[in-house]
């Protein structure tokens, strides 16, 4: 990796390997795998269930540590930040966005947005304002006032990826984001992802096995049985 490319990297991983033990047993989820993620591109993990994508997400989010290898995070090693830190560090820089939205039910479209917000203290604009900003910026502020019962799938998740940007993410992390979603929604979803990427220049990695997300990804690392099979580039 050049100086110029790793001075850009927003993830960072170098022969990590982690394992989980159940009933003296020890399984291999994630095997030697070195890869990174700069800003402004969109990055895509493909393969099948139990190919290690979603491992390799948590691993970056710091929610799991790995049993060898290295994880940096915004060029600092993953376990020099404090258990507090990596909390901020998620609710300031980071979004994420999920294959069941995780959506509260109880509370409008705009509130879920806004809600986030109000875990970055050091915001100065109010929630509530910041979500509907960046409602309107993604065209659904129709849906502000909507409870999460009444909304589609894609609408759901529309507000999932709002939910995921309104404090400005440097990174967003997605788990099967197109999972739930029809066809022509899934597509509109990462398509969206894509453009904050270049526009936002924030760093996007997506965990999927579905093989169309492929046209909107800078790389594409394939994975099976928690190993990097192969890493294309776009033309």
């Amino acid at each position: 990796m050049t100086n110029h490319l790793k001075s850009l990297s927003v993830v960072r991983l170098d022969r990590v390997t982690k394992e989980y033990g159940f009933n003296g047993r020890l399984t291999c989820a994630v095997r030697d795998v070195t890869l990174y993620a700069l800003t402004g591109e969109l990055v895509l993990l493909l393969g099948p269930s139990g190919s290690g994508k979603t491992t390799l997400l948590t691993l970056t989010a710091g929610l799991v540590s790995a049993s060898s290898g290295v994880v940096r995070l915004f060029e600092r090693r993953i376990e020099e930040f404090s258990g507090r830190d990596l909390q901020r560090l998620r609710a300031e820089r980071m979004g994420f966005i999920f294959q069941n939205f995780l959506l509260v039910d109880s509370l409008t479209a705009l509130d879920n947005i806004a809600l986030v917000r109000r875990f970055a203290p050091t915001r100065d604009e109010r929630p509530e304002l910041a979500a509907w900003r960046i409602m309107e910026r993604l065209g659904i502020d129709h849906l502000a006032k909507k409870f999460p019962p009444t909304l589609s799938q894609g609408e759901k998740q529309r507000i999932a990826v709002a939910r995921a940007i309104v404090n400005s993410a440097e990174l967003i992390l997605a788990d099967e984001p197109t999972a739930s979603l029809e066809s022509s929604q899934g597509l509109e979803i990462i398509r969206l992802l894509h453009d904050l990427a270049r526009q936002e220049h924030c760093c996007v990695v997506v965990a999927s096995h579905d093989v169309r997300i492929a046209d909107f990804a800078d790389r594409k690392i394939q994975l099976r049985d928690g190993m990097i099979c192969s890493e294309e580039r776009a033309a």
